[in-house]
């Protein structure tokens, strides 16, 4: 199945990224699914089938016909039109707007994460006065149930 979902992302030409946004999918499942951590869920073949739902789900969940629902006049298309038109320019518009926000975000981070890491302190421990010390005895046990017990010689 995550071939198909691979497929169907590389059909729309999309990111990894982009997809788990477009279909609200978290990244982290998405991800899960691509490096065999986890199994694709009901809710993310729903998310999936409802924002493409030219997608024949038959076809995501078994491999059986083709990728795409037949149209009423029995034709397979490519990519339905209106889906592609509608969700995918909205989702490329966004994608096109995003890194400016992301970028200031970025750097907002950036410069917070030098003035957090400049404000820790590392402690270093040193015992001085710390008696140095001894073996008082080695008790070695057996695996049947018997023991013994070694001292040093003082």
């Amino acid at each position: 199945m995550k071939d198909r979902i691979r497929e169907i992302m590389e059909s729309l030409k999309m990111s990894q990224k982009d997809f788990a946004q477009f279909t609200g999918i978290s990244e982290g499942s998405l991800s899960g699914i691509f490096n065999d951590r986890t199994r694709p869920t009901v809710q993310m073949i729903e998310s999936i089938h409802d924002r493409l739902p030219n997608i024949s789900v038959e076809w995501l969940l078994f491999g059986i016909g083709s990728m795409y629902k037949k149209n009423d006049d029995g034709d397979t298309p490519s990519m339905a039109p209106n889906v592609v038109d509608h969700s995918v320019i909205s989702t490329s518009h966004s994608v096109r707007q995003a890194p400016s926000l992301f970028e200031s975000q970025q750097r907002a981070s950036d410069n917070s994460v030098p003035q957090q890491s400049c404000g820790e302190e590392k402690t270093v421990i040193k015992y001085i006065d710390k008696p140095v010390r001894k073996i008082t005895e080695i008790r070695i046990f057996y695996d049947d149930q018997t023991w013994e017990t070694f001292e040093p010689k003082r």
